[in-house]
């Protein structure tokens, strides 16, 4: 495959009005280098440790991880997250695979966190566009990720300037206003970019990138960790949408279990930080030969408790979103009677994982000190990406959650987070 420098129309406010992007050709993709889960984890890990030794190269503003999303469309992987008939594995959307999901991400977000950010919102919009569009949509959306490799994402944070969608006639639609944290912004050719439509409801769209013109403001973007995503402010103003890029019903986007229980793949990348952090503090004792201290001995013996810990709420998870339903979140046609209960061992688990991932910068900070915190050494990155990482909003409304429902339960028994066929 070859990747080419295209002149798209999207303007930069700063620089020379022109966006460039490094992108594949389209071609038809050959998927068989992701054919199996076997060959799939194996790229994954080769991506994975490619990363990591790339990872403080891009380490800055305005840089993006071209070569490493380069082999990740190579082996197959940006089709990974597509239904077997549609050309992928099923990633993200068959329930039964969701642990094998998690652990590529966290593999992922081990090798590098920015890379894992971006490859994960990929996850999140094809299984949106799976859950939630038309068969026409999901066949059209599944060919340019299996075929011409686009990237996608989910564009849906916003500001004052926020987004809003006004339908011209009865299949034509114009953008109006602001999104931000735009991770990929330039290089995401397909992020959904949800707005509010005239009436006050939330719609879902997608935005072909290269057919629009849009104002980026990659001065927005100035943070202490995860530079090199570019998560830029963009303008969407005056971009005109049909149809095909219109995206499920007004609401549908904060439906329940959706809306929470994706977020457990974000988690997944967030903890596989944290075990980069914990393997980097442990090479770094090796190597001033500080093993032997039983104070660091103490800190290391928590850190494993930690990792596992979290190890150990990606695999509950994943089992109770497997046993929920076949398809991840169940059928959007239909009301699960469980769906409180899964959307709340989720809010655990992410609320957890936070917690971990903490306690983990923490110890590593306190175990290797000032020297270690310093170029070469990758601990210090690694502890800024994570640290920004895990401000993900909804952070106490998701334990407030937790202990409604803990309320909302009958107090004179336990209670059951496994599947309700399992009751006492």
């Amino acid at each position: 495959m070859t990747f080419v420098v295209e002149n798209f129309n999207t303007k930069s406010i700063n620089k020379s009005n022109i966006s460039y992007r490094i992108t594949p050709q389209p071609q038809k993709m050959n998927v068989s280098g992701c054919s199996s889960l076997a060959k799939a984890f194996a790229c994954v890990d080769t991506i994975a440790d490619y990363c990591t030794v790339n990872a403080a190269e891009i380490d800055r503003e305005g840089a993006f991880p071209i070569q490493e999303f380069k082999r990740i469309a190579e082996a197959g992987l940006l089709a990974i997250p597509l239904m077997p008939d549609l050309g992928g594995l099923g990633l993200g959307i068959d329930a039964s695979f969701t642990h094998e999901l998690l652990l590529m991400l966290k593999r992922i977000g081990w090798g590098n966190l920015v890379v894992g950010r971006i490859f994960e919102g990929h996850v999140n919009a094809l299984q949106l566009i799976q859950t939630f569009a038309t068969r026409e949509q999901i066949e059209w959306f599944a060919q340019d990720a299996r075929d011409r490799h686009k990237i996608f994402g989910v564009w849906n944070a916003e500001a004052n300037d926020g987004l809003k969608v006004i339908p011209l006639d009865t299949d034509r639609y114009q953008l109006q206003g602001s999104k931000t944290f735009c991770s990929g912004s330039g290089f995401v050719e397909r992020p959904f970019v949800n707005g509010v439509l005239p009436d006050g409801s939330w719609q879902m769209c997608i935005v072909p990138m290269e057919e629009v013109s849009t104002v980026s403001d990659p001065n927005w973007w100035n943070p202490t960790g995860m530079r090199a995503t570019a998560s830029y402010k963009v303008d969407f103003s005056n971009v005109d949408l049909d149809r095909q890029s219109i995206i499920a019903a007004p609401g549908d986007y904060n439906r329940q279990p959706w809306l929470t229980v994706g977020s457990i793949r974000f988690v997944a990348v967030q903890l596989g930080g944290a075990e980069a952090l914990f393997d980097a503090t442990r090479r770094y004792l090796h190597s001033l030969g500080g093993t032997s201290d039983p104070y660091q001995e103490n800190r290391m013996g928590q850190m494993a408790i930690a990792i596992e810990s979290g190890n150990l709420w990606l695999k509950g998870a994943s089992d109770r979103i497997a046993t929920y339903a076949p398809t991840f979140g169940g059928d959007c046609d239909q009301i699960h009677p469980d769906c409180d209960r899964l959307v709340n061992y989720i809010n655990m688990a992410r609320t957890a994982i936070e917690e971990i991932c903490m306690d983990v910068i923490q110890l590593c900070q306190r175990s290797v000190g000032t020297r270690g915190l310093l170029p070469p050494y990758p601990m210090e990155r690694i502890i800024r990406d994570l640290s920004l990482y895990l401000r993900q909003p909804g952070f106490d409304g998701s334990l407030q959650s937790v202990g409604k429902y803990a309320f909302s339960q009958p107090p004179e028994r336990s209670i059951n987070w496994d599947d309700s066929d399992h009751d006492a």
